[in-house]
């Protein structure tokens, strides 16, 4: 009797009828790309109708192996086409756990397999699904280590769709983890949702694992989980898997820009002087309805007028310039083909819309990186979603242009940050304003030693090089400072610890390295004078950081908050030095 479920898996399999189709995973912090999950589709006609179907009679006929290996394959080798090789992102890779200590999984999975499409293991990260049982933990977990160990990073799928996710999570540790569509639907109204997510992001934050959520489908649901403080998101409102791997839609960067300013601007309780809102106008409006032979006539009536929001309920729908409307209605036919037309058929609908509290810095950003054919547009400024007024790019660059000056003022030359005047300026607003902070100190180690042996010009540079890690890391709604020489503070508006800086410190010591010799690399130190004209054993550079915040002390003022920090430091720095000797006793 012909087995037809089995001739159809044979014939995927065999006949190789598998495509990858690529899903973007993008910060929910700014929008900026962390990679792509690798999605398999069944080619051509197929009894099997779904990939989770295939996968499942993959198992039941013992081809499951086969079948990770095609789809597998299909990833890495649309990805190297589809990039410019070699592909710098995270590539998410759905692996089934029961498959992983296979030994055939292992040879497959080499150093060597993964260069012949320019892929390194650091940017490939498993993604174990919660929905399988895994039959062997023990070999399991072994395999998690042996993976680990050549740099491959580990995610958890569909947390939240199982009974023993806090387990698998206790278990791996993973580097990811993602949560299920099924928590994300409707988070925005789903009470018990909103407090499960709220309870893992608090354990991301204590366990320094990144969330990821799934199958994000509204402007809600993505707020919602901004709100809440996952790092990262996926679903059809972000793009939807394709053959192709496109951009991220500037409207939705934009998007999220806003959203999360919306969020910081509420917690802060003001408006800061750097807002769109300080140099927004209300400018004309008109509703949908109305006639392009209407508006035209307005046009002609008000020659100041560069362009008019379309406006419902308060609600801004698009926006009509004066240049694109007047292309429209010229020529032989233009105007009688249009002049009746409500101007809801002729208006933009793409256009850029921003928070009233949204940094002039931010929108001028987002404004000068849309199409060109958008770039001199006007601007529509939003209350709640609600029509407020517009602004023009060149009162939009003329603030920014002033707000540049003052702040180059007090502006460190060699980092371009903020100086000792500002940055005492945002700790007094801090102990004013009795909002959730931390003020984190940051001192370079061995800094003078490293200048003495290798000279200021390469000093100059590692300032350079801590201040661009520290603009790139720390999100844009906090504030980063240089106080002179090799320190830097930087204030999150939030309360964190130490640990928060362990991925900065990480970066520093890597990149810091290129500028050393090969020698002094390989043995992990310098020598050089002392004050006291001695030689000493200098470790390579690195970093301390000393934090304090208002959640368990409240500061009544600066120098009391200072204070605090200068002992903080100290004790780190002890703390450090201790460490250090320890080591160097064994040089």
């Amino acid at each position: 009797m012909r087995d037809e479920r089995k001739e159809a898996l044979d014939a995927v399999i065999d006949n190789k009828q598998i495509k990858t189709v690529f899903q973007p995973i993008i910060s929910l912090k700014d929008g900026s790309l962390l990679g792509h999950e690798a999605l398999s589709r069944i080619t051509g006609t197929s009894l099997i109708k779904d990939p989770e179907m295939l996968f499942s009679i993959a198992g039941e006929y013992s081809r499951l192996w086969d079948l990770e290996l095609l789809c597998r394959t299909r990833a890495f080798e649309t990805a190297y086409h589809l990039m410019v090789p070699p592909y710098d992102k995270m590539l998410f890779i759905n692996v089934n756990p029961n498959i992983m200590h296979d030994e055939k999984f292992i040879r497959g999975f080499t150093k060597d397999f993964l260069m012949e499409f320019n892929i390194e293991p650091k940017n490939v990260i498993f993604e174990i699904t919660e929905r399988n049982v895994i039959v062997d933990m023990g070999g399991f977990l072994s395999t998690i280590s042996h993976y680990r160990s050549q740099n491959y990073k580990i995610a958890i799928d569909d947390a939240g769709a199982g009974y023993s996710g806090l387990n698998l999570i206790s278990d791996i540790n993973p580097n990811y983890i993602k949560l299920d569509m099924k928590l994300i639907r409707n988070v925005d109204t789903d009470n018990l949702k909103y407090a499960l997510i709220k309870g893992m992001v608090e354990l991301s934050r204590e366990s320094q694992i990144s969330l990821i959520a799934e199958g994000i489908e509204t402007r809600e649901e993505l707020s919602t989980l901004v709100q809440l403080g996952v790092q990262y998101g996926q679903g059809y409102y972000i793009q939807r898997p394709s053959e192709e791997i496109r951009d991220i839609r500037h409207r939705l960067i934009h998007e999220i820009y806003e959203i999360n300013y919306q969020k910081d601007s509420r917690r802060k309780g003001k408006v800061p002087k750097e807002a769109v809102i300080n140099v927004c106008k209300y400018t004309g409006i008109v509703a949908p309805g109305v006639t392009a032979d209407y508006v035209y006539n307005v046009f002609m009536q008000n020659p100041d007028f560069f362009g008019l929001s379309v406006v419902e309920n308060e609600m801004p729908l698009g926006i009509i310039t004066r240049e694109k409307l007047a292309l429209k209605m010229s020529g032989h036919y233009g105007y009688s083909l249009y002049q009746n037309k409500p101007i809801a058929d002729l208006m933009d609908r793409d256009f850029l819309a921003v928070d009233y509290q949204t940094p002039i810095n931010v929108v001028s950003y987002l404004a000068m990186s849309r199409p060109n054919d958008k770039l001199y547009d006007f601007i529509v400024v939003t209350e709640n979603d609600r029509y407020t007024g517009t602004v023009t790019i060149k009162d939009l660059l003329q603030k920014a242009t002033e707000i540049e000056v003052d702040n180059a003022k007090d502006q460190n030359p060699l980092s371009g940050l903020p100086g000792n005047l500002m940055v005492e300026q945002q700790l007094t607003q801090c102990v004013h304003d009795n909002e959730k902070y931390s003020v984190v100190y940051i001192d370079i180690d061995n800094f003078k030693a490293f200048n003495d042996v290798y000279g200021f010009e390469n000093g100059d540079l590692i300032i350079k090089l801590l201040a661009a890690i520290l603009k790139k890391n720390i999100p844009y709604n906090n504030f980063i400072g240089h106080i002179g020489g090799d320190d830097f503070v930087v204030i999150i508006y939030d309360h964190i610890t130490e640990q928060y800086f362990d991925d900065i410190i990480a970066q520093f010591e890597e990149k810091a390295l290129k500028y050393y010799s090969r020698e002094d690399r390989a043995k992990g130190y310098i020598i050089t004078a002392n004050r006291k004209g001695e030689l000493e054993h200098y470790p390579l550079l690195s970093i301390t950081i000393a934090a304090v915040s208002n959640q368990k002390e409240e500061f009544t003022d600066v120098y009391r908050m200072t204070e605090q920090l200068a002992k903080k430091k100290k004790e780190a720095k002890q703390k450090k030095m201790k460490t250090i000797l320890n080591k160097l006793a064994f040089i």
